[in-house]
């Protein structure tokens, strides 16, 4: 539906931004029984800058919406890793777990924001597309935030007719990095967060069904080894997502050029597998990936932020889309909760504990990835621990359940006791 009338809207529960974290908000509330205006400023389908790839924590979010994610139902499965690097291929099954699936997917996002988003719709959510979200409405007595503004869009993004409102006692901000709305609610981001940028963009190639989620963890910026990593993600359509991503614990991270560096790189890779300007079908493009709870309070004065909207990506590898689905859903079990209370004061002690249980889940895993990027922001560490990590596969299999945060919480092998008690023990802050 694009535009609306003037008259005001009302909702138990307003969600801004229809990507992975609002509309799995969004699904889960109507799921619930309750009344939600899931507003998305733009029209689907629409891109993101983004990998693409969808790792078994996605995907168990993905089966908890009731989305068929079989290969019948034409997903790409990918059976794990393949990890690129210090002249060693190494390729790591994802493990298997009773708490995730064992296979990953990929799946170009302006294919699976639709997915999500029509499924939150199907879920009784009242999605709202072609609405930009102007900002925060107050009560004038109370100062409480009762809602938004919002105008209609054009289809070039062009905010057209009068503005409206939309009424809720509560409203989940789930608009991304810039998250205007956090922002004009006095939310800014932490300058002792790390910051990644990643750029990515499709060529036709021949490696387009494959078995494996491909990283090489060797970026050179002439002899500077960065830390970060790019990616092959066949997509199974004649294309792959190929990209990388940089974080901001090196020195070279406001001086590279992402798309020389991207084109560098690829012109290192055999002629065959297409990965040259030619066969290109996107511009190169970027995006901040923020990490580690960057912003904070995830609950205050009736906005919940879920997402990337409060910084919610793997400082470990760059992942966002499975905390912003996780989050989402951890988000809809306290609101719903929070307005089955018959007063303010129970429903406030509530929804705090959502920002609780945020720290629990993720603040000490989030702090050891802290520590992560700080040290491979060495070129001498990364460049050591390619080398002599690599060939060991019982440490790289360890490594890679710790980087892809894939555990067993209660029994699980050695490996998964020895993650979750580090994960316990780093301080959550």
């Amino acid at each position: 539906m694009h535009g609306f009338p003037s008259t005001d809207r009302h909702a138990d529960v307003i969600v801004v931004g229809a990507g992975p974290a609002g509309s799995t908000t969004a699904y889960h509330l109507a799921q619930s029984g309750l009344s939600v205006a899931l507003l998305e400023k733009t029209a689907f389908p629409r891109d993101k800058v983004c990998g693409d790839g969808l790792t078994p924590r996605a995907v168990k979010q993905m089966i908890a919406m009731g989305i068929d994610t079989s290969e019948q139902a034409g997903w790409l499965h990918s059976k794990g890793l393949r990890i690129v690097g210090g002249g060693h291929t190494l390729e790591l099954p994802w493990p298997e777990l009773s708490s995730f699936p064992n296979y990953s997917l990929v799946d170009p996002r302006s294919h699976f924001d639709e997915v999500l988003a029509r499924q939150a719709a199907k879920a009784g959510a009242d999605l709202q597309e072609q609405t930009h979200v102007t900002g925060p409405l107050f009560d004038e007595r109370t100062g409480e935030l009762i809602g938004v503004t919002a105008r209609a869009t054009d289809e070039k993004g062009r905010k057209v007719g009068p503005e409206s409102r939309y009424l809720a006692p509560l409203v989940v901000a789930a608009d991304g990095n810039s998250s205007r709305l956090a922002l004009a609610m006095g939310r800014t981001k932490r300058d002792d967060r790390p910051m990644g940028v990643a750029v990515r963009t499709y060529y036709r190639s021949p490696r387009t069904n494959d078995d494996w989620l491909e990283s090489w963890l060797e970026l050179w910026d002439g002899d500077k080894l960065l830390p970060g990593y790019g990616w092959i993600f066949g997509v199974g359509d004649g294309t792959v997502n190929v990209g990388l991503g940089i974080l901001n614990t090196s020195d070279a991270f406001q001086n590279v050029d992402y798309k020389d560096l991207l084109t560098r790189w690829l012109d290192q890779t055999p002629e065959q597998w297409g990965f040259r300007t030619e066969n290109m079908t996107q511009p190169v493009r970027g995006a901040a990936l923020p990490m580690g709870f960057n912003r904070q309070p995830h609950y205050g004065r009736g906005l919940l932020l879920v997402g990337d909207s409060g910084g919610m990506v793997n400082p470990f590898n760059g992942e966002g889309i499975a905390y912003a689905m996780e989050s989402g859903a951890l988000a809809s079990e306290f609101i719903a909760q929070a307005l089955a209370r018959p007063t303010p004061a129970s429903r406030e002690q509530v929804l705090y504990g959502y920002q609780k249980a945020l720290q629990d889940t993720y603040g000490g895993y989030y702090t050891l990835g802290r520590y992560f990027v700080g040290l491979i922001g060495h070129p001498e560490v990364m460049r050591l621990a390619t080398k002599y990590g690599l060939p060991r596969k019982r440490l790289m299999r360890f490594t890679l359940k710790l980087l892809a945060n894939l555990t067993d919480p209660r029994g699980g092998d050695a490996s998964d006791r020895v993650i979750n008690a580090l994960s316990r023990i780093a301080p959550s802050a």
